[in-house]
């Protein structure tokens, strides 16, 4: 293989990364499209209430675990980041979100690093204009659609993660 063909393959690459559905796409889910509305906020205070959401999320991570990340996926084939939360707060929360990372960065409110809860919305920048975006559960644990491994659970207090954390989102 030539040194072209190699340079061309790396550029194709990073083109991808650059504008896959968990970066940084501005385009309204189907739902904010259609009816300009946006899901309902569920308070989750009490200490059933939590553990109910970290039971759903337990119940996520079995179904979905190891499915590989694909970009622009949004099936048990393939998923990514911003598909899956979709997908995960749909399918066992009944909460449509928004399809792209971006968008899902502006839904809820803004949650203090400290005060993270199991169902928030943890993002993370993982290159220049590209977002990552898990959902946190309990014990610094989120569940997530990973480039390297599918879909798993990670720690936000993971040196890796730790370093490139950006914020999290409260939207129940």
């Amino acid at each position: 293989m030539t040194n072209e063909i190699i340079i061309k393959i790396l550029i194709f690459q990073f083109l991808m990364i650059l504008f896959s559905a968990c970066g940084i796409s501005r385009q309204a889910g189907a739902d904010e499209q259609t009816t300009g509305e946006r899901p309902a906020m569920i308070t989750t205070n009490s200490v059933d209430e939590r553990r109910t959401v970290q039971q759903q999320l337990n119940s996520a991570h079995e179904q979905w675990e190891g499915v590989p990340y694909v970009l622009g996926g949004s099936s048990p084939n393939g998923v990514d980041c911003s598909s899956f939360t979709q997908i995960v707060y749909k399918d066992f929360f009944g909460i449509d979100i928004p399809r792209h990372t971006s968008l899902q960065l502006q839904e809820g409110s803004g949650v203090r690093r400290n005060q993270i809860r199991p169902g928030d919305l943890i993002f993370f920048r993982t290159a220049r204009g590209v977002l990552h975006v898990g959902i946190a559960m309990q014990d610094g644990d989120f569940l997530h659609a990973s480039v390297s491994s599918g879909v798993m659970i990670s720690n936000i207090r993971e040196n890796y993660w730790a370093g490139i954390y950006i914020g999290s989102r409260r939207i129940f």
